[in-house]
């Protein structure tokens, strides 16, 4: 039995910043921005919007009535939640009018909890064949105005249903993964914005990778050229790169070639949109499948990295006419049909917040699933 994604999706706000006019804006050459870091623009998101709107909107692209009838579990993996209690799933399963007999959850581990979800979802699956299972990777990246990470931003979701016989991709059970405990990245509790060591994060990131590289050519056998691709958790386009790039030395510069190519075609959506944090990988894999030759039967690797710090890298297997399950048309007019802000604008918006001292607020986003108002500390979504 193939167990795996079988649609997919992505959804980001109808905002976005250029990364010239913030280069220009911060004293910087816009080339730093866009090969120094291999960033183009950077979604925005107003305040009357959050990680529950972006993954209602991502999941609502894909789900029919008959799937709402077959989920029974909701996973969000986020470091973005709205709440220390109650999780964003239980939210999006009542705004997506799933079927009510059913799990929903949120799972945290910095950028590694969107495949944390994934695996999960394919293990439970395995023992529930006839069911299904909704995941969502959904973050809002946030450094703060004129900070080191600021052009690292973004915001963004993906969803995905996974099922048995999925029609795009089928999860092998290939999986390694490796752990360390590090503080390249965190945010305690009480901080609005987290904390970042850059060089080590860098390091820890590629060394992770190289690990895990390592170890599954030792458990599973496999070398570069198994792989029709490899994709990797995207915090910011040029890292992914770096990692790839430590495999060089150990391979033909042919090969080498092949795999930059492919790369290229996964990070064509993570130029215009940035960092999604947990839903990074995802965006990346969406871009490869909608912008890349892959055919039926190729090898897909993915890696994926969590600051703090967990890694994973799993495989998995392109489905015959998985190109007639996407939805490319839509993604392409979404980047296309977004409004480009100003620096004064994206400032503006950038400081603004929901307002937390208990009041009741009405506001004035009509947006699908934005926060119509606020009363008790409670959001409250248009539907």
């Amino acid at each position: 039995m193939k167990i795996g994604i079988d649609k997919i999706a992505f959804h980001v706000p109808n905002y976005y910043l250029d990364m010239t006019d913030l280069a220009l804006a911060r004293g910087v050459d816009p080339n730093k921005f866009h090969i120094g870091l291999g960033q183009d623009q950077m979604a925005m998101l107003p305040f009357t919007q959050d990680i529950i709107t972006l993954g209602a909107c991502a999941a609502e692209k894909i789900l029919t009535d008959e799937d709402k009838n077959k989920i029974d579990m909701v996973i969000v993996g986020t470091e973005s939640s709205n709440d220390f209690s109650k999780s964003a799933a239980v939210i999006i399963h009542h705004l997506l009018n799933i079927q009510p007999y059913a799990r929903s959850f949120e799972i945290k581990q910095a950028c590694y909890s969107g495949t944390v979800a994934l695996q999960q979802a394919r293990d439970y699956i395995a023992a529930h064949p006839d069911r299904k299972v909704l995941v969502i990777a959904a973050d809002i990246a946030k450094y703060g105005l004129n900070s080191g990470g600021e052009p690292t931003q973004g915001c963004g979701a993906v969803a995905m249903l996974v099922s048995s016989q999925p029609k795009i991709l089928a999860l092998n059970n290939d999986s390694v993964f490796y752990s360390e405990d590090v503080y390249d990245f965190w945010r305690p509790s009480g901080h609005d914005y987290p904390l970042v060591d850059g060089h080590l994060s860098n390091e820890i990131y590629i060394d992770s990778f190289l690990k895990v590289w390592e170890e599954n050519k030792k458990v599973n056998k496999k070398n570069s050229q198994d792989y029709a691709a490899l994709t990797f958790h995207l915090p910011y386009t040029k890292m992914g790169r770096k990692a790839l790039r430590g495999l060089y030395p150990t391979i033909s510069e042919e090969e080498a070639r092949r795999l930059e190519q492919k790369y290229d075609e996964a990070i064509t959506y993570s130029r215009r949109v940035g960092n999604l944090y947990t839903g990074s990988l995802y965006l990346g894999l969406i871009s490869l499948l909608e912008n890349s030759s892959l055919t039926a039967g190729d090898q897909v690797g993915l890696f994926s990295y969590g600051s703090g710090s967990v890694s994973e890298f799993f495989s998995a297997e392109v489905m015959p006419g998985f190109e007639n399950h996407l939805v490319k048309k839509e993604h392409s007019a979404l980047l296309d049909k977004r409004t480009q802000l100003s620096i004064p604008e994206y400032e503006e918006m950038f400081s603004k917040k929901i307002p937390t001292d208990g009041k009741q607020y009405l506001f004035d986003d009509k947006s699908h699933f934005a926060i119509r108002g606020i009363d008790h500390d409670i959001r409250i979504y248009n539907n």
